[in-house]
């Protein structure tokens, strides 16, 4: 089983979840990686920054609270 990165950006406003996603990106080539934000705003800016970077989103509500995206490339 692959190594899933996590980007805990909740508590946070945008850009910086978006840019802690960035970051993840880029330290990684491929896989999959977990981003966890607490609005609509960052689920959708962290979501369309790593599709603009070739990466698959797939968005759910999490459990705690908040959004909880799993990016796979």
């Amino acid at each position: 089983m692959a190594d899933i990165h996590t980007v805990d950006a909740r508590g946070l406003s945008c850009p910086h979840p978006a840019m802690m996603t960035r970051e993840a990106i880029l330290r990684q080539d491929s896989g999959v990686i977990e981003v966890l934000v607490d609005t609509a705003t960052s689920r959708d800016n962290c979501a369309r920054m790593a599709e603009s970077n070739g990466w698959s989103v797939e968005t759910a509500p999490n459990n705690e609270g908040g959004f909880r995206l799993v990016l796979r490339k």
